[in-house]
């Protein structure tokens, strides 16, 4: 029996290449690079190399880099950061070409971050992200979603 890859927690590892959607490839096939496991950005570095995987067109590497925030942030923050994970995950089912899970995640995504738009924390533009969400929900229950989504602007101007 083949020993599993692991974490130092004794997660499991996928150590498969992924495609830049973040599918799995078949072993021994060129993929995109990853984002490691260990990443540890701050808040700024954070929501820069988010919207930077966005604007190259890497949604779920971009879930990827909002999920290891959320997953060390304050108990009060988590719910944005999961928010921002779940948004860009809708982007990556939309573009998988599964918009029932697209939408899913979208809606779910919009309903956390909206608890922030009173008060929009690291000038994170909660109105735009929501409209950005509602343009795209509005596109699927239209049976009209895109092959090129809008990219989502994170911050205000």
């Amino acid at each position: 029996m083949t020993e599993r890859d692991r974490t130092p927690d004794g997660r499991p590892r996928n150590a498969r290449p992924r495609d830049a959607l973040g599918r799995p490839l078949p072993p021994g096939e060129d993929g995109v690079e990853r984002v490691p496991e260990d990443l540890d950005l701050d808040i700024e570095e954070t929501v820069s190399e988010g919207q930077r995987l966005l604007d190259h067109g890497y949604p779920f590497h971009a879930h990827e880099v909002f999920e290891a925030m959320w997953r060390k942030a304050p108990p009060e923050e988590r719910p944005l950061w999961q928010g921002l994970a779940q948004l860009a995950v809708g982007m990556t089912h939309l573009l998988r070409g599964n918009p029932k899970g697209a939408a899913s995640l979208l809606r779910q995504g919009k309903a956390r971050i909206r608890h922030y738009e009173d008060v929009p924390p690291y000038r994170l533009d909660i109105d735009g992200l929501s409209a950005w969400a509602d343009h795209l929900l509005t596109q699927i229950d239209r049976g009209d979603p895109t092959d090129a989504p809008p990219i989502p602007i994170l911050r205000m101007p």
